[in-house]
């Protein structure tokens, strides 16, 4: 008689970080996460029913009808939190990735002589002259068989997928480098072919240890010998990477690359 009715349930909110990527339980991507305040709907909550009043009428106007309430959706869901950041540092263990974050922001990661210091992505903050910033991700070392899952694997390419450029760190003291440009574009084109087209940009580290700078750029790619530890040839490596994302639409640009 009161036309009394229960509580409205509230909406169950779980926060996740910007970059987040939703997948159903088939694996395929609900939703991608971008922006910081952006919202989605996962699974509704359930219909409430309808109490007698709803079937009174001139003819039986104390109906003892109702209905039972519908329960709401029940989905099992993945999250998979992918880094966001302008540029994406890769390399092979100890080329100087973390060392060259520490010394561009005030990035702290962990720095040793030893393979696989970074083991998850560190972010570091670079403000230029003109009050613009970029952010870069030292993703944790490749190692052959990455594509595959070996090493860490697919727990640091999922992250380069959201940068906009990437800066390749080479030893200068290997050996082999112009076969580990090699073997780390073939590790990254074979987890996704899409990483041909980023834009990418050589730095040949480490060239306190020898008596020159490099002699010539690795196959035509835009090469910049520097020295992570000393600080050589950081300001026109960073200016050249700012130049690049703004000419094709990073950070600067406000716009993203989405995969």
């Amino acid at each position: 008689a009161k036309k009394m009715h229960g509580k409205k349930g509230r909406d169950a909110i779980i926060k996740i970080p910007p970059g987040t990527t939703i997948y159903d339980k088939s694996g395929n991507v609900h939703c991608d996460l971008l922006t910081p305040g952006e919202e989605i709907v996962i699974a509704r909550g359930g219909r409430g029913g309808k109490g007698n009043v709803h079937f009174a009428s001139s003819r039986h106007q104390v109906p003892e009808t109702a209905t039972d309430g519908k329960p709401g959706e029940i989905k099992r869901i993945t999250f998979e939190l992918k880094s966001i950041a302008d540029v994406g540092i890769v390399g092979y263990p100890n080329a100087g990735k973390s060392t060259f974050l520490h010394a561009i922001s005030s990035a702290t990661p962990k720095i040793a002589n030893y393979p696989f210091t970074t083991l998850s992505p560190n972010l570091g903050v670079v403000e230029f002259d003109d009050y613009s910033r970029l952010i870069f991700a030292d993703i944790p070392g490749v190692i052959k068989g990455a594509s595959h899952g070996k090493g860490l694997g697919f727990e640091f390419l999922r992250h380069i997928e959201r940068t906009n450029l990437l800066l390749f760190i080479l030893d200068i003291t290997s050996k082999t480098i112009e076969h580990d440009y090699i073997a780390l574009m073939h590790e990254l084109t074979t987890y996704s072919a899409t990483f041909s087209k980023y834009p990418r940009i050589i730095a040949i580290n480490k060239i306190d240890l020898t008596e020159g700078a490099l002699r010539k750029p690795i196959f035509g790619e835009v090469t910049f010998p520097i020295s992570a530890l000393k600080g050589t040839g950081i300001k026109p490596l960073l200016e050249k990477i700012q130049s690049m994302l703004t000419n094709t639409g990073g950070t600067n640009g406000k716009q993203k690359r989405t995969t």
